[in-house]
Protein backbone atom coordinates (compact mmCIF):
# COMPACT_ATOMS: atom_id res chain seq x y z
CA UNK A 1 0.00 0.00 0.00
CA UNK A 2 2.74 2.45 0.94
CA UNK A 3 4.63 1.72 -2.26
CA UNK A 4 1.57 2.48 -4.40
CA UNK A 5 0.92 5.73 -2.55
CA UNK A 6 4.52 6.84 -2.98
CA UNK A 7 4.46 6.02 -6.68
CA UNK A 8 1.34 8.14 -7.10
CA UNK A 9 3.03 11.03 -5.29
CA UNK A 10 5.86 11.04 -7.82
CA UNK A 11 3.57 10.65 -10.84
CA UNK A 12 1.35 13.59 -9.92
CA UNK A 13 2.78 16.97 -10.91
CA UNK A 14 2.12 19.61 -8.25
CA UNK A 15 2.22 23.29 -9.03
CA UNK A 16 4.29 24.24 -5.95
CA UNK A 17 6.00 22.49 -3.07
CA UNK A 18 6.90 24.73 -0.13
CA UNK A 19 9.69 23.28 2.01
CA UNK A 20 9.20 24.51 5.57
CA UNK A 21 5.91 24.98 7.42
CA UNK A 22 6.84 27.81 9.79
CA UNK A 23 5.52 31.35 9.55
CA UNK A 24 7.19 32.05 6.19
CA UNK A 25 5.96 28.81 4.61
CA UNK A 26 2.41 29.34 5.87
CA UNK A 27 2.36 32.96 4.70
CA UNK A 28 3.38 32.11 1.13
CA UNK A 29 1.08 29.08 1.27
CA UNK A 30 -1.87 31.35 2.08
CA UNK A 31 -1.26 33.49 -1.01
CA UNK A 32 -0.65 30.52 -3.33
CA UNK A 33 -3.79 28.79 -2.07
CA UNK A 34 -5.76 31.94 -2.93
CA UNK A 35 -4.33 31.64 -6.44
CA UNK A 36 -5.84 28.12 -6.44
CA UNK A 37 -2.50 26.46 -7.10
CA UNK A 38 -2.02 22.75 -6.50
CA UNK A 39 0.12 23.18 -3.40
CA UNK A 40 1.87 21.05 -0.78
CA UNK A 41 3.81 22.31 2.27
CA UNK A 42 6.39 19.91 3.74
CA UNK A 43 7.65 20.36 7.30
CA UNK A 44 10.22 18.30 9.21
CA UNK A 45 8.55 18.77 12.60
CA UNK A 46 5.79 16.58 13.97
CA UNK A 47 3.39 19.50 14.49
CA UNK A 48 2.96 22.86 12.83
CA UNK A 49 4.56 25.39 15.16
CA UNK A 50 7.13 23.03 16.68
CA UNK A 51 10.02 25.22 15.52
CA UNK A 52 8.78 27.64 18.20
CA UNK A 53 7.25 25.13 20.59
CA UNK A 54 10.59 23.37 21.09
CA UNK A 55 12.55 26.47 22.12
CA UNK A 56 13.28 27.48 25.73
CA UNK A 57 10.29 27.76 28.04
CA UNK A 58 10.48 31.45 29.00
CA UNK A 59 10.90 32.74 25.43
CA UNK A 60 8.62 35.57 24.32
CA UNK A 61 8.49 37.43 21.03
CA UNK A 62 10.11 40.84 20.73
CA UNK A 63 7.22 42.11 18.59
CA UNK A 64 3.78 42.82 20.08
CA UNK A 65 0.76 40.79 19.02
CA UNK A 66 -0.46 43.54 16.68
CA UNK A 67 2.53 42.73 14.40
CA UNK A 68 2.51 38.95 14.80
CA UNK A 69 -0.43 37.89 12.66
CA UNK A 70 -0.12 36.20 9.26
CA UNK A 71 -2.16 37.25 6.20
CA UNK A 72 -5.89 37.02 6.75
CA UNK A 73 -5.85 36.32 10.50
CA UNK A 74 -4.78 38.85 13.19
CA UNK A 75 -3.01 37.44 16.22
CA UNK A 76 -5.63 37.06 19.00
CA UNK A 77 -5.67 38.81 22.34
CA UNK A 78 -4.05 41.94 23.73
CA UNK A 79 -2.48 43.82 20.81
CA UNK A 80 0.29 45.31 22.99
CA UNK A 81 1.22 42.02 24.69
CA UNK A 82 4.28 40.01 23.66
CA UNK A 83 3.18 36.42 22.92
CA UNK A 84 4.96 33.44 24.39
CA UNK A 85 6.60 30.98 22.04
CA UNK A 86 3.82 28.45 22.78
CA UNK A 87 1.11 30.99 21.98
CA UNK A 88 2.75 31.66 18.63
CA UNK A 89 3.18 27.93 17.95
CA UNK A 90 -0.51 27.30 18.64
CA UNK A 91 -1.48 30.27 16.48
CA UNK A 92 0.52 28.87 13.54
CA UNK A 93 -1.13 25.48 13.95
CA UNK A 94 -4.61 27.00 14.08
CA UNK A 95 -3.76 29.20 11.08
CA UNK A 96 -2.94 26.18 8.92
CA UNK A 97 -6.22 24.56 9.96
CA UNK A 98 -8.28 27.75 9.52
CA UNK A 99 -7.24 28.17 5.88
CA UNK A 100 -7.03 24.47 5.06
CA UNK A 101 -3.37 24.70 4.10
CA UNK A 102 -2.05 21.30 2.95
CA UNK A 103 0.82 20.83 5.42
CA UNK A 104 2.45 17.41 5.57
CA UNK A 105 4.43 17.16 8.82
CA UNK A 106 7.22 14.79 9.83
CA UNK A 107 8.82 15.03 6.39
CA UNK A 108 12.49 16.02 6.19
CA UNK A 109 13.53 16.74 2.62
CA UNK A 110 16.77 15.03 1.65
CA UNK A 111 17.20 16.26 -1.90
CA UNK A 112 15.79 18.65 -4.49
CA UNK A 113 16.98 18.34 -8.07
CA UNK A 114 15.90 19.12 -11.60
CA UNK A 115 13.91 16.60 -13.60
CA UNK A 116 13.63 18.25 -17.02
CA UNK A 117 11.71 21.48 -16.54
CA UNK A 118 10.33 20.29 -13.19
CA UNK A 119 11.70 19.68 -9.70
CA UNK A 120 11.97 16.31 -8.00
CA UNK A 121 11.68 16.54 -4.20
CA UNK A 122 12.91 13.50 -2.28
CA UNK A 123 12.36 12.64 1.40
CA UNK A 124 13.48 9.15 2.46
CA UNK A 125 11.49 6.82 0.17
CA UNK A 126 8.96 9.48 -0.87
CA UNK A 127 9.00 11.61 -4.02
CA UNK A 128 7.07 14.61 -5.28
CA UNK A 129 7.26 16.40 -8.62
CA UNK A 130 6.52 20.12 -8.88
CA UNK A 131 6.83 23.02 -11.28
CA UNK A 132 7.84 25.42 -8.48
CA UNK A 133 9.71 25.05 -5.20
CA UNK A 134 9.78 27.60 -2.37
CA UNK A 135 12.55 27.25 0.22
CA UNK A 136 11.02 28.37 3.53
CA UNK A 137 13.31 26.59 6.00
CA UNK A 138 14.46 29.85 7.59
CA UNK A 139 17.89 30.72 8.89
CA UNK A 140 17.95 28.57 12.07
CA UNK A 141 18.88 25.23 10.54
CA UNK A 142 22.11 23.80 11.98
CA UNK A 143 23.37 24.83 15.44
CA UNK A 144 26.83 26.40 15.33
CA UNK A 145 29.23 25.32 18.09
CA UNK A 146 32.96 26.15 18.06
CA UNK A 147 35.40 23.30 17.60
CA UNK A 148 36.98 23.87 21.01
CA UNK A 149 33.78 22.50 22.59
CA UNK A 150 35.11 19.01 21.85
CA UNK A 151 38.00 19.61 24.26
CA UNK A 152 35.85 20.56 27.24
CA UNK A 153 35.82 17.82 29.87
CA UNK A 154 33.08 15.21 30.08
CA UNK A 155 32.17 16.43 33.57
CA UNK A 156 30.79 19.63 32.01
CA UNK A 157 27.27 19.46 30.56
CA UNK A 158 27.11 21.23 27.19
CA UNK A 159 23.93 22.39 25.46
CA UNK A 160 23.31 24.57 22.44
CA UNK A 161 20.59 27.17 22.87
CA UNK A 162 18.41 25.05 20.55
CA UNK A 163 18.54 22.27 23.18
CA UNK A 164 18.02 24.44 26.26
CA UNK A 165 14.51 24.48 27.77
CA UNK A 166 14.85 25.49 31.43
CA UNK A 167 17.34 25.41 34.35
CA UNK A 168 16.10 21.98 35.47
CA UNK A 169 18.15 20.43 32.66
CA UNK A 170 21.39 21.67 34.19
CA UNK A 171 23.77 20.01 36.60
CA UNK A 172 24.38 21.54 40.03
CA UNK A 173 27.11 24.15 39.89
CA UNK A 174 28.06 27.25 37.91
CA UNK A 175 26.85 27.91 34.37
CA UNK A 176 28.72 29.58 31.51
CA UNK A 177 26.60 31.08 28.74
CA UNK A 178 28.69 31.71 25.63
CA UNK A 179 27.36 34.48 23.41
CA UNK A 180 26.26 38.00 24.26
CA UNK A 181 23.41 38.28 21.78
CA UNK A 182 19.71 38.29 22.60
CA UNK A 183 19.48 34.52 23.11
CA UNK A 184 22.53 34.50 25.35
CA UNK A 185 21.33 37.44 27.45
CA UNK A 186 17.83 36.01 27.92
CA UNK A 187 19.03 32.51 28.73
CA UNK A 188 21.67 33.85 31.15
CA UNK A 189 18.98 35.82 32.98
CA UNK A 190 16.74 32.74 33.08
CA UNK A 191 19.52 30.49 34.43
CA UNK A 192 20.73 33.06 36.99
CA UNK A 193 17.59 32.49 39.09
CA UNK A 194 18.85 29.04 40.11
CA UNK A 195 22.58 28.90 39.25
CA UNK A 196 25.64 31.08 39.56
CA UNK A 197 25.97 32.36 36.00
CA UNK A 198 28.68 33.88 33.83
CA UNK A 199 28.16 35.18 30.29
CA UNK A 200 31.02 35.36 27.81
CA UNK A 201 31.19 37.54 24.74
CA UNK A 202 31.56 41.01 23.34
CA UNK A 203 28.66 43.28 24.33
CA UNK A 204 26.61 44.61 21.45
CA UNK A 205 24.41 47.68 21.28
CA UNK A 206 21.07 47.94 23.02
CA UNK A 207 17.59 49.18 22.20
CA UNK A 208 17.78 52.70 23.66
CA UNK A 209 14.44 52.39 25.50
CA UNK A 210 12.97 49.84 27.89
CA UNK A 211 11.20 47.06 26.03
CA UNK A 212 7.54 46.66 26.99
CA UNK A 213 4.05 48.00 26.42
CA UNK A 214 5.10 51.63 26.14
CA UNK A 215 7.70 50.70 23.53
CA UNK A 216 5.08 48.64 21.70
CA UNK A 217 2.86 51.69 21.51
CA UNK A 218 5.33 54.45 20.66
CA UNK A 219 8.76 53.09 19.64
CA UNK A 220 8.36 49.72 17.94
CA UNK A 221 6.08 51.14 15.21
CA UNK A 222 8.99 53.37 14.16
CA UNK A 223 11.43 50.44 14.34
CA UNK A 224 9.04 48.31 12.27
CA UNK A 225 8.65 51.00 9.61
CA UNK A 226 12.40 51.42 9.32
CA UNK A 227 12.94 47.66 9.12
CA UNK A 228 10.31 47.16 6.43
CA UNK A 229 10.74 50.27 4.30
CA UNK A 230 14.11 51.93 4.98
CA UNK A 231 16.68 49.23 5.80
CA UNK A 232 16.06 47.29 2.59
CA UNK A 233 17.93 46.57 -0.61
CA UNK A 234 15.46 48.89 -2.32
CA UNK A 235 16.88 52.06 -0.74
CA UNK A 236 20.37 53.61 -0.93
CA UNK A 237 20.69 53.72 2.86
CA UNK A 238 19.58 50.11 3.11
CA UNK A 239 22.06 48.90 0.49
CA UNK A 240 24.84 50.52 2.50
CA UNK A 241 23.63 49.39 5.91
CA UNK A 242 22.50 45.80 5.34
CA UNK A 243 25.96 44.26 4.73
CA UNK A 244 27.23 45.89 7.93
CA UNK A 245 24.17 44.79 9.91
CA UNK A 246 24.46 41.23 8.59
CA UNK A 247 28.12 41.06 9.64
CA UNK A 248 27.53 42.46 13.14
CA UNK A 249 25.65 41.37 16.23
CA UNK A 250 22.03 42.35 16.71
CA UNK A 251 21.40 44.87 19.51
CA UNK A 252 20.04 43.62 22.81
CA UNK A 253 16.30 44.24 22.80
CA UNK A 254 14.58 43.04 25.98
CA UNK A 255 17.39 42.02 28.36
CA UNK A 256 20.02 44.72 28.86
CA UNK A 257 23.50 44.52 30.34
CA UNK A 258 22.18 46.35 33.41
CA UNK A 259 19.59 43.58 33.89
CA UNK A 260 22.33 40.97 33.85
CA UNK A 261 24.38 42.96 36.33
CA UNK A 262 21.38 43.36 38.64
CA UNK A 263 20.78 39.59 38.53
CA UNK A 264 24.38 38.90 39.53
CA UNK A 265 25.47 37.54 36.15
CA UNK A 266 29.23 37.90 35.78
CA UNK A 267 30.53 39.09 32.42
CA UNK A 268 33.80 37.98 30.82
CA UNK A 269 35.45 38.22 27.42
CA UNK A 270 35.23 35.70 24.61
CA UNK A 271 36.01 32.02 25.17
CA UNK A 272 39.09 31.30 23.06
CA UNK A 273 40.65 28.11 24.43
CA UNK A 274 40.31 25.10 26.73
CA UNK A 275 42.73 24.23 29.53
CA UNK A 276 42.49 21.00 31.53
CA UNK A 277 38.96 20.54 30.24
CA UNK A 278 37.80 24.02 31.27
CA UNK A 279 36.88 26.93 28.97
CA UNK A 280 39.43 29.78 28.93
CA UNK A 281 38.62 33.43 28.20
CA UNK A 282 40.62 35.88 26.11
CA UNK A 283 41.99 37.28 29.36
CA UNK A 284 43.51 33.86 30.12
CA UNK A 285 41.08 32.92 32.90
CA UNK A 286 40.00 29.28 33.14
CA UNK A 287 36.36 29.04 34.20
CA UNK A 288 35.48 26.25 36.62
CA UNK A 289 31.92 25.57 35.52
CA UNK A 290 29.60 22.57 35.53
CA UNK A 291 27.50 23.65 32.53
CA UNK A 292 28.09 25.46 29.24
CA UNK A 293 25.25 26.78 27.08
CA UNK A 294 26.38 27.72 23.58
CA UNK A 295 24.35 30.69 22.34
CA UNK A 296 26.51 30.89 19.24
CA UNK A 297 23.88 30.93 16.55
CA UNK A 298 23.22 28.76 13.54
CA UNK A 299 24.51 28.15 10.06
CA UNK A 300 22.51 27.57 6.91
CA UNK A 301 22.51 24.12 5.35
CA UNK A 302 21.14 23.95 1.85
CA UNK A 303 23.42 21.14 0.68
CA UNK A 304 20.31 19.10 -0.11
CA UNK A 305 19.44 21.64 -2.80
CA UNK A 306 21.22 20.08 -5.79
CA UNK A 307 20.69 22.98 -8.15
CA UNK A 308 22.93 25.64 -9.78
CA UNK A 309 21.60 28.28 -7.38
CA UNK A 310 24.67 29.25 -5.37
CA UNK A 311 27.59 31.67 -5.56
CA UNK A 312 31.13 30.39 -5.17
CA UNK A 313 30.97 30.98 -1.40
CA UNK A 314 27.81 28.85 -1.11
CA UNK A 315 25.37 31.77 -0.76
CA UNK A 316 21.98 31.26 -2.37
CA UNK A 317 21.92 33.49 -5.43
CA UNK A 318 18.57 35.25 -5.20
CA UNK A 319 17.02 38.68 -5.58
CA UNK A 320 14.21 39.35 -3.18
CA UNK A 321 13.54 35.64 -2.99
CA UNK A 322 13.57 34.95 -6.73
CA UNK A 323 16.36 32.64 -7.93
CA UNK A 324 16.63 33.84 -11.51
CA UNK A 325 19.25 31.23 -12.44
CA UNK A 326 16.78 28.43 -11.68
CA UNK A 327 13.31 29.30 -13.00
CA UNK A 328 10.62 28.21 -10.59
CA UNK A 329 12.86 28.29 -7.49
CA UNK A 330 12.11 30.80 -4.72
CA UNK A 331 13.20 31.47 -1.12
CA UNK A 332 11.64 33.24 1.83
CA UNK A 333 12.23 33.84 5.53
CA UNK A 334 16.03 34.05 5.55
CA UNK A 335 18.03 36.70 7.39
CA UNK A 336 18.64 39.92 5.43
CA UNK A 337 17.24 38.40 2.24
CA UNK A 338 15.69 41.71 1.24
CA UNK A 339 15.38 43.74 4.44
CA UNK A 340 16.66 43.71 7.98
CA UNK A 341 13.27 42.23 8.93
CA UNK A 342 13.22 39.43 6.32
CA UNK A 343 13.41 36.65 8.93
CA UNK A 344 10.77 38.19 11.22
CA UNK A 345 7.00 37.76 11.10
CA UNK A 346 6.31 41.22 9.58
CA UNK A 347 9.11 40.79 7.04
CA UNK A 348 8.06 37.29 6.03
CA UNK A 349 4.47 38.44 5.49
CA UNK A 350 5.55 41.32 3.27
CA UNK A 351 7.98 39.10 1.31
CA UNK A 352 5.31 36.41 0.89
CA UNK A 353 2.95 38.86 -0.76
CA UNK A 354 5.72 40.00 -3.10
CA UNK A 355 6.74 36.46 -4.07
CA UNK A 356 3.13 35.50 -4.71
CA UNK A 357 2.81 38.42 -7.11
CA UNK A 358 5.98 37.32 -8.92
CA UNK A 359 4.80 33.73 -9.09
CA UNK A 360 1.45 34.81 -10.52
CA UNK A 361 3.28 35.46 -13.78
CA UNK A 362 3.96 31.71 -14.08
CA UNK A 363 0.84 29.80 -15.19
CA UNK A 364 -0.54 27.77 -12.32
CA UNK A 365 -1.41 24.11 -12.09
CA UNK A 366 -4.88 24.43 -10.54
CA UNK A 367 -5.78 22.76 -7.27
CA UNK A 368 -7.17 19.29 -7.83
CA UNK A 369 -10.28 19.41 -5.64
CA UNK A 370 -8.47 19.12 -2.35
CA UNK A 371 -6.11 16.29 -3.33
CA UNK A 372 -3.18 17.76 -1.40
CA UNK A 373 -5.44 18.33 1.62
CA UNK A 374 -6.68 14.75 1.41
CA UNK A 375 -3.08 13.54 1.39
CA UNK A 376 -2.20 15.42 4.57
CA UNK A 377 -5.38 14.21 6.28
CA UNK A 378 -4.58 10.59 5.37
CA UNK A 379 -1.02 10.99 6.62
CA UNK A 380 -2.19 12.35 9.97
CA UNK A 381 -4.69 9.52 10.33
CA UNK A 382 -1.96 6.96 9.61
Amino acid sequence: MNETRHTNESARVLDTVVIGGGQAGLAIGYHLARQRRDLLILDAHERVGDAWRLRWDSLRLFTPAKYDGLPGLPFPGDRLAFPTKDELADYLESYAIRFGLPVLTGVRVDRVRRDGDRFLIEASDRRWTARNVVIATGGHQVPRVPGLAERIGASVLQLHSSEYRNPEQLRPGPVLVVGMGNSGAEIALDVSRTHATTIAGTPSGELPVRHGRAAARFVLPVVRFAGLHVLTLGTPVGRRALPKLAAGAAPLIRTKRADLDAAGVARVGRVVDVRHGKPVTAEGTALDVANVIWCTGYRDDLTWLELPAFDEDGTLRQERGVVDGVPGLYAIGQDFMYAVTSATLPGACRDAAYLARRMRARPAVPSTTGAARDETTAARAA
